[in-house]
This record gives structure tokens, C-alpha cells and sequence, in this order.
């Protein structure tokens, strides 16, 4: 299949894409590039947004048999969600993150969160520059379309927040017109609604006829956007952090976003972000979890809740105050025979991948690929 006809890197049954797509489940693993990770707590732990410890955490990944890794991608002001962490005000961009990992990493996936409305950012430049790392990465590089919920983040670049269906109407223009670069054979020249092309040019093009493309959402404009462009589409829950709610919630979820694929005549896989907090038994593992929460940074708590309350994401509206302690979408806590049965019901919900984000990221790693990972392969969730 030539470049101008790929539809998707999963076309190609050589791509990376395609071979991670053999995994029964999809197994990736969320990057603490930012201080205090996926938790404010205080809790004493090694997770560190440093590069090099970002560097050990994929390569571990990679070696475990993981298929993907990204981060998040925010802009905060100084001192961050405050609190004695000053949570999450130091953070190292994922683009430029995903760029130098794709130096250091062999197989893996990687995904770069980019807001692609801000600032001075133009279709021509995100064509160029992944395409680029396609190269770098022998199509292991893939983009994390985000459009940004949050008021206070496009006025660090002197904008005013966009409507919600309305940055999903302007992320279809973009994306559409990175397509178009990354396929045409001869420049291109376009007048769009808010981009405009002459004698527009990508070279190379992408080895597998384009970069992987992922976007998260849980709105409907989101989902048809996700039908239209993204291979994979990460998913909040629709009932909130807790696991059996989630469960049970997830199946009529994921149909919709499925269906609206398939009325496209495209295929997408939904992964999920659940925080695994595991121990060899549940006991100790409760006893961990009861730990971090014991040390939650209150106002860096309340301060990232408020964050979430003003603006306009349509994904976390039933995710309660007490869950943002722990952090992750859903959250799984028990011995490895329990966080195994957890991530089965996913999978039966239809779940095809989920994206985990641990309290004490290196420790919490190795444990679950010790004692989690030959359980998950038992089950048939991993070859």
C-alpha cells in the first residue's frame, strides 16, 4: 500500500503499530514528567519528573513488554496546584520529551500529548516535525491531539479560551490538513477556514503513511472526531475512579464511540488510565493506598479540583474529590490476582488497552511486572 492511500499506520501489517495491535490488550504506561505524578500526596517516593528517570521508567516498559508510553501535557503558572508539592509546577514537555526518548527506546510506542490550538502552532510545522520523528523512530511516533479544556492555559499565550465543539471543529481542519501534507506527492495550496497553505511541502514521508494518531475524550464532538482520525482514543470513565462502577458503566460507552467509528468505516481502539496501587495482598495493598491518602497535600488537592470545575472537559464530571488523593482515571487496588481480575473486566467491558500511572512509579513498576504481568499473560491478555 503507497503512502497516498494508507488510511491508518495499522494498514501496514509491518508497521509498530500494527504488531503492538497483536497484544490482546494494548499495555502502556503514563509518564510522571511532572512533579508529584498522578498523586498530591507527600508521601515519601522515588517518582521524579527528571528526564533520566523518565528515560529508566520506558526502557523498563520496553523490556517488560509494554507497547506504549506518553505524558500529559499542561501549562500552569508558577507554583503549580500549590500546596506544600507545589504540585505539578514543574513539568518537562512531552514533545520534546518523546523526541529524545525515541533515541534511547527500540520498540516501543510513543506518544506525544500536543495542544495543538496554541500558541504559534501551524499544521506545516507538526507535519514537518513528525514526520520527522517518524523517521527517527521508524514509525514508532504518534501524536496525542489535545484541544484544551482549561480557561486559564490559552491565556499564557494571550488567547481566550475556544468554545468546545468549536476546537473540535478547528482540531478536524488541522488534522485534516496534516493528512493532506503528509500524502501529497506535489506541493499544497489551500485557503481552509483557519489555515491557509501555498506551495505547501512534507519530505520524507512518514514510513507508514502517517504518525500514529490518539486523542482523549469522552464528548460527543470528541468522539467524532476520534472516528474520523485517531487509531487509538484514550477514555475517561462515565462513572468515576471507582473500578465496579467503571465496569459496569464502560460497555455502553465504549459502543458509542465504536459505533460512531464504524459509521466512518474505521476501527478504534479505547484504552483506559487506571492508577494500580498492588501488593502481594490486598491487606498490604489497602494498607499502601491508606498511606498515601494519610499524607494528601490538601491544598493542592482542592486546588486542582477547582482547575477541573471551571473548565469545559466533559470527561471527569463524576469523579469525586477523594479520588484526586491517589489520582488516575479508575483506580485498582488489591494483590496481583485481584488487579488481574480488575483489568479482565476492562477487557470484557471493551477496554482494548490501558495506560497505567502507579503512586511510586519505578518500585510499583517492577512489582507489577513481576508479580501482575505473568498473571495477565495467564489470562490470555498478553502474548
Amino acid at each position: 500500500m503507497n503512502t497516498a492511500t494508507a488510511v491508518s499506520p495499522a494498514d501496514y501489517a509491518d508497521s509498530p503499530l500494527s504488531r503492538a495491535l497483536t497484544q490482546p490488550l494494548l499495555l502502556g504506561l503514563f509518564l510522571p514528567i511532572q512533579n508529584g505524578g498522578w498523586s498530591p500526596s507527600t508521601l515519601a517516593r522515588t517518582t521524579d519528573w527528571s528526564f533520566d528517570y523518565n528515560v529508566a521508567l520506558t526502557q523498563k516498559a520496553e523490556e517488560l513488554g509494554f507497547d506504549l508510553v506518553f505524558g500529559l501535557a499542561q501549562w500552569i503558572g508558577k507554583g503549580g496546584y500549590g500546596g506544600a508539592l507545589r504540585y505539578r509546577e514543574t513539568t518537562i514537555d512531552p514533545f520534546v520529551t518523546v523526541a529524545a526518548l525515541s533515541a534511547v527506546t527500540n520498540r516501543i510506542l510513543l506518544i506525544s500529548t500536543i495542544h495543538i490550538l496554541y500558541g504559534p502552532w501551524h499544521p506545516l510545522h507538526l507535519a514537518k516535525f513528525a514526520a520527522s520523528l517518524d523517521h527517527i523512530s521508524q514509525g514508532r511516533f504518534g501524536i496525542n491531539v489535545v484541544t484544551g479544556y482549561a480557561p486559564r492555559e490559552p491565556r499564557m499565550f494571550g488567547m481566550t479560551q475556544i468554545e468546545h465543539d468549536e476546537r473540535y471543529a478547528r482540531s478536524t481542519e488541522f488534522t485534516n490538513i496534516l493528512k493532506r501534507l503528509w500524502e501529497a506527492s506535489e506541493n499544497v495550496s489551500l485557503e481552509g477556514e483557519y489555515w491557509r497553505l501555498e506551495d505547501a511541502y512534507v519530505s520524507p514521508k512518514p514510513r507508514y503513511g502517517r504518525p500514529i494518531l490518539v486523542n482523549a475524550t469522552g464528548s460527543p464532538a470528541g468522539f467524532t472526531y476520534a472516528a474520523r482520525h485517531s487509531d487509538l482514543v484514550f477514555i475517561t470513565s462515565p462513572a468515576g475512579a471507582e473500578i465496579e462502577a467503571t465496569i459496569a458503566a464502560l460497555p455502553a460507552h465504549v459502543a458509542k464511540l465504536k459505533g460512531r467509528a464504524a459509521e466512518f468505516g474505521r476501527d478504534v481502539r479505547a484504552i483506559i488510565n487506571p492508577m494500580i496501587v498492588c501488593r502481594p495482598t490486598e491487606k498490604e495493598a489497602r494498607d499502601y493506598h491508606a498511606a498515601i491518602l494519610s499524607h494528601a497535600d490538601h491544598e493542592a488537592v482542592r486546588n486542582f479540583i477547582t482547575h477541573h470545575a471551571v473548565g469545559d472537559s466533559q470527561a471527569w464530571t463524576n469523579h469525586k474529590a477523594e479520588h484526586r488523593i491517589l489520582g488516575g482515571n479508575i483506580q485498582i487496588i488489591g494483590s496481583p490476582e485481584q488487579v488481574v481480575d480488575k483489568i479482565i473486566g476492562l477487557k470484557n467491558a471493551g477496554i482494548d488497552g490501558i495506560q497505567l500511572t502507579f503512586f511510586d512509579f519505578a518500585p510499583d513498576l517492577d512489582f507489577f511486572g513481576k508479580a501482575v504481568l505473568p498473571l495477565l499473560k495467564q489470562a490470555g491478555l498478553r502474548n
